[in-house]
């Protein structure tokens, strides 16, 4: 009878599905879905665009929360599914390939950094239930998908620091070095990369201060600053050191919202030569082309593609990066004739 039931739960919610929820009952006090509850009640109660405060002076965007706590939020015919579908099929067309890396919530890697239903010595856990389910949807139809979250909770407790800041809605500078460390991985073997000529990067840390977007939403008065290493990449130019151009002819093109930008744009994205984009050009030794916005990486991005005309030429890798909080907004996918 046990065995029944247990295959009907499999039909109705999905083997996945299944699977991590079997893994949260048998969790005990790291319950799930009290983690869930709390961070949904958080989520409700948080006002305007006010930043949701955490233990130890940890900041959270109230996007990040809610898309922890929606439920299912995908169907055939709108949303992020069609849209991510479509525009696979397209580059299918145009013999380029697609590797999705979808960035983890913040609270999904350090939950007990927002809610009491977890210790912060309780071992990692997933609580990203939904996300698993949909993105394993995604590989069943045919897609590359790197799951960066299993390396970010071996490494959530890094002796370099954090992989997000504390007061801002992104990764850190270790956050961007293990994803790139990961996606890298993924496609070293390519035999298109035989011919790309590549350069040895250099590597400085720095520590900087940052004025996080988190941190600015706060009301007076305001805590005092964060610091963060990052590990800036560049090629040596007398006692300095020269940042990594973005290379427009890359056969690799970096898709997606400000997850690519921070670290790597300056300005409000808080440095140069520390992001994303960098950490991949010193794995893969050759800059990569990067095409991202800041808010949405959905629409938006893959609008500004389609409008560079002939960006796509020589391209053999897109990697479409961004954060699973744009999926609870139906309104921001949408298909776009990117390939001509």
């Amino acid at each position: 009878m046990k065995s029944l039931i247990q295959l009907c739960l499999m039909m109705v919610l999905g083997p996945l599905l299944f699977m991590a929820l079997s893994k949260a009952a048998a969790l005990g006090s790291a319950d799930v879905k009290k983690i869930i509850d709390e961070i949904a009640r958080k989520a409700a109660a948080s006002s305007g665009l006010l930043p949701i405060q955490g233990k130890d002076g940890w900041l959270f965007f109230s996007p990040d929360l809610r898309c922890l706590c929606t439920g299912r939020f995908w169907n055939e015919s709108t949303g992020a599914l069609p849209a991510i579908l479509d525009f696979k099929a397209q580059l299918d067309r145009a013999g380029i390939e697609l590797l999705y890396v979808p960035v983890p919530a913040k609270a999904s890697i350090y939950p007990a950094r927002v809610c009491d239903a977890i210790s912060q010595t309780a071992g990692s856990i997933r609580i990203d239930i939904v996300q698993q389910e949909f993105h394993a949807l995604l590989k069943d139809r045919g897609l590359t998908v790197i799951d960066l979250t299993p390396a970010f909770l071996e490494n959530r407790n890094a002796i370099a620091g954090p992989l997000y800041c504390r007061q801002d809605s992104h990764w850190s500078g270790v956050g961007c070095e293990i994803a790139a460390r990961t996606v890298a991985d993924a496609i070293r073997l390519k035999p298109w990369l035989k011919g790309v000529p590549r350069k040895n990067y250099s590597t400085e840390e720095r520590e900087i201060e940052i004025t996080g977007d988190l941190w600015r939403s706060m009301p007076d008065p305001k805590p005092t600053k964060e610091k963060l290493k990052l590990r800036f990449i560049g090629e040596r130019a007398g006692s300095g050191m020269v940042p990594v151009a973005d290379w427009r002819e890359s056969p690799v093109l970096l898709l997606g919202d400000s997850h690519n930008l921070v670290f790597h744009v300056g300005a409000d994205m808080l440095a140069t030569g520390a992001g994303f984009a960098d950490q991949l050009a010193y794995e893969l030794g050759f800059p990569v082309d990067v095409v991202a916005v800041r808010g949405s990486g959905a629409t938006p991005s893959r609008l500004n593609l389609m409008r560079r005309g002939d960006s796509l030429a020589g391209k053999k890798l897109i990697i479409w990066c961004l954060s699973v909080r744009e999926y609870i907004d139906e309104s921001e996918w949408r298909k776009i004739p990117v390939v001509r």
